[in-house]
């Protein structure tokens, strides 16, 4: 392993460790029966920019490094920068294309810059790759109900997605939707 990705591993280690440990303090005084009510502090932010700039050298220095693509590729979608985002994630599918996770990230980022086809793409790619991808039929779902209004194959979509998720995350609100979009 090189030291860049080491660092980003230890780092990633410790922001978490933080997160856990102020979450942990938080709840154990918002639990406590003796004490003043207290407001509860607002979550640890992440400096996505610092992130970014060290995600960015490691990959000048190793273009190769897949992983430090989706790193970047992921902290440009958590800091709103979809075509940095998109961009990163199509290095990361070009060192390895079989990846239905990115494929459905990068689709999120196409969907956010209104390019309904390529989201469409993707989530289509991902979903082939692993027909028990949820969060892709999700997503295609998504796009045909809010953004084109498409409600047959949002409700294709929508309905491969209970078929695999019948009462996991999301399905509830999945199967009020199709509520909706039948009596339509």
């Amino acid at each position: 392993m090189k030291k860049e990705t080491i660092l980003l591993v230890v780092i990633s280690l410790l922001v978490g460790g933080l997160a856990v440990v102020i979450f942990t303090n938080m709840r154990n005084k918002s639990t406590s029966p003796a004490g003043p009510a207290v407001a509860p502090a607002a979550a640890p932010s992440v400096n996505y920019q610092q992130q970014i700039s060290m995600l960015e050298e490691i990959v000048t220095k190793e273009p190769a490094n897949r992983n430090a693509w989706v790193q970047l590729g992921h902290n440009y979608f958590d800091s709103d920068q979809p075509m940095k985002a998109i961009e990163a994630y199509d290095k990361a599918l070009a060192l390895n294309g079989n990846d239905p996770n990115i494929l459905t990230d990068q689709g999120v980022m196409y969907r956010r810059l209104g390019w309904f086809d390529k989201a469409i793409n993707n989530f289509e790619q991902a979903h082939k790759l692993n027909p028990n991808h949820r969060q892709s039929l999700y997503n295609l779902g998504i796009v045909y109900r809010y953004d084109l209004q498409d409600f047959p194959k949002a409700i294709e979509a929508w309905e491969k997605f209970l078929a695999l998720n019948p009462g996991g995350p999301g399905a509830a609100k999945v199967r009020s939707e199709l509520e909706f979009l039948k009596q339509q």
